[in-house]
């Protein structure tokens, strides 16, 4: 299936700096997709420490076991990753896929099997062709390329409809560092831990301790407050790269104050990427960010957050420009948490439209018509209760997310 661009793609595309111990390589194995490149490899200088987070899903793939287990050893060297199949709910031929795979990835890189990390994306339940991935590596090998992560996140596009990329410079200790990150997910979008498939590269001089600590609570942060239609992959993985060659002093401990910067602009990094994956919903036309304040406290703010944004009468209500706030009180009463009916407030679009238990008196709906008829909605709540606060993304649903899923394998 060709899909058109999202309207809420961004307008320009920022140029990818080379991020020092790090370098890529993207081909066209034809796991299932016919013209185009389908697996990336990431190598990593001698070295490199990495962290990551990973589906909570009890139905987890063979690659995200893979990942969660070689990321206590703290070490990377070697990232292999293939879309269009997601080599899950494949058994012990799912395994025998990724034991093959970085088997490949030792021979042809030269490293130990604990420093190579494999991930899929694509259809679950069908094997995985790694004779295809095994084959392609010696030639990606010729072909690695230290300014190739555009190449490389187009490579893991599944549905995607543009590829998901960030970059930030940070100081630390009065050297340069480089941050450079991608992603991929459309569909298939409530991450519990991480997002479908994320990876950022710097060459900051990190422990595995620190980069586990910044990877984990970023994603808590950011990967974690966006969600496209409510599901949580089997594919889940986020994982961080920390080259070691910007020459700064070694980094031991995540709350080092020199890494103040540092963690600013991971976490502005992360944040764009984030947003990124919601501006690509499976047929959007409309961005959603929805603010809660006033819970009992964060867990529940977020609680509430998710209820709204992941409704479909509130989705289809931002999809079809109808500012019935109802729906929101609707979501807020549902969610679970404490709540006061009589406390609550609404706001679109900055207008207040709710409060104390009834419509505002007064209220002219024409200025939240004329927000409701934009690409990036906002939509507020209080709760009146307490300290909470939260902030999650999402999208509209519209019926070409119905289109898109219901030829998904066809």
């Amino acid at each position: 299936m060709s899909l058109a661009i999202s309207p809420l793609a961004p307008k320009t595309v920022p140029t990818l700096p080379v991020v020092p111990g790090v370098r890529f390589a993207s081909h066209a194995s034809g796991i299932r997709y016919q013209g185009r490149t389908d697996v990336m490899v990431a190598e990593l200088a001698a070295g490199t420490t990495v962290g990551g987070v990973f589906t909570r899903s009890l139905t987890a793939s063979a690659p995200v076991e893979q990942c969660r287990a070689n990321r206590k050893h703290g070490q990377a060297r070697v990232l292999v990753v293939n879309a269009g199949n997601s080599n899950a709910f494949t058994g012990k031929k799912g395994v025998e896929a990724v034991e093959k795979t970085v088997a490949a990835a030792v021979a042809t890189f030269g490293c130990s099997a604990d420093e190579v990390f494999v991930s899929s994306t694509g259809t679950i339940g069908v094997p995985l062709p790694y004779d295809k991935i095994v084959a392609s590596l010696p030639l990606m090998k010729t072909k690695l390329n230290a300014a190739g992560a555009f190449d490389a996140a187009k490579a893991i596009m599944t549905t995607d409809t543009f590829p998901k990329v960030a970059t930030r410079t940070a100081m630390i200790d009065g050297k340069a560092v480089t941050i450079v990150g991608f992603c991929k997910g459309s569909g298939m979008i409530q991450p519990d831990m991480a997002t479908m498939l994320a990876y950022i590269f710097t060459d900051a001089v990190l422990d595995a301790a620190t980069v586990q600590y910044l990877v984990a609570g970023g994603a808590d942060k950011t990967f974690n407050c966006v969600t496209v239609d409510g599901d949580t992959s089997t594919s889940d993985t986020l994982l961080m790269f920390a080259t070691g060659q910007a020459g700064h002093a070694p980094v031991g401990h995540p709350h080092d104050p020199r890494l103040a910067g540092f963690k600013a602009e991971l976490l502005d990094l992360m944040t764009e990427l984030a947003k990124l994956i919601a501006k690509d919903g499976e047929g959007a036309t409309k961005f959603l960010e929805v603010r809660v304040s006033g819970a009992e406290h964060d867990k529940a703010a977020h609680r509430i957050a998710m209820t709204i944004a992941n409704s479909p009468l509130v989705k289809t209500a931002v999809a079809g420009e109808d500012a019935n706030w109802g729906r929101i009180v609707m979501a807020v009463g549902k969610s679970g948490e404490k709540v006061d009916r009589d406390k609550l407030a609404i706001r679109i679009g900055g207008v207040a439209v709710a409060r104390d238990g009834e419509a505002v008196p007064g209220y002219d709906e024409t200025p939240v018509v004329a927000h409701m008829k934009g690409q990036e909605i906002v939509f507020e709540a209080d709760i009146g209760l307490g300290p909470g606060t939260a902030t999650v993304w999402s999208c509209d649903l519209t019926h070409g997310y119905i289109d898109i899923n219901g030829s998904y394998r066809t």
